[in-house]
């Protein structure tokens, strides 16, 4: 069954090395090119991933740092914005209690003035009461205006509360 024929074996190493000359001479070169090609691409293609990886590690470290400024940016703001409001709100109260006290203290001259007027309406009416009182005491009218100086008189030298 499997007898070794030699002329087959020659002719089977001739057409070997044939083979291998015509591969080498026309598919050997061409294919090393293509692979030393393909490694140069390789190679500029994981260089140029390295440069991108590094320009988006320090794009992504700069957008941190600026993430960074912007809140500490709006922690200031809204620092300012508490600060501003605390100071809008006390001038508001000031102004809201100077105000009280205005409207106080013009009740006070006002109630002042009242009661002051209220006094003189009194002494008057006190002054003709006590003329009329006189007149009827006395059975004859006196003359007006001595009673009233009189009365007037006995009015200014009584407390004034």
């Amino acid at each position: 069954m499997l007898d070794p024929n030699p002329g087959l074996i020659v002719w089977t190493i001739i057409t070997f090395v044939l083979l291998l000359i015509v591969l080498r001479k026309f598919a050997w070169k061409p294919l090393l090119k293509a692979l030393h090609d393909r490694e140069i691409s390789i190679r500029g293609t994981l260089e140029h991933a390295d440069h991108a990886k590094a320009e988006a590690e320090r794009i992504l470290e700069e957008n941190r740092r600026q993430l960074a400024l912007a809140s500490d940016e709006s922690q200031k703001i809204l620092g300012e914005g508490r600060a501003l409001g605390e100071k809008l709100k006390q001038e508001i109260v000031d102004q809201a209690n100077q105000q009280s006290r205005r409207m106080v203290d013009q009740a006070r001259l006002e109630i002042e003035r009242d009661k002051d007027a209220a006094l003189a309406q009194l002494r008057g009416e006190v002054a003709t009461l006590a003329l009329r009182v006189a007149g009827k005491i006395l059975n004859e009218t006196l003359d007006e205006k001595k009673h009233r100086a009189l009365i007037d008189e006995s009015l200014s030298n009584l407390p004034k509360n």
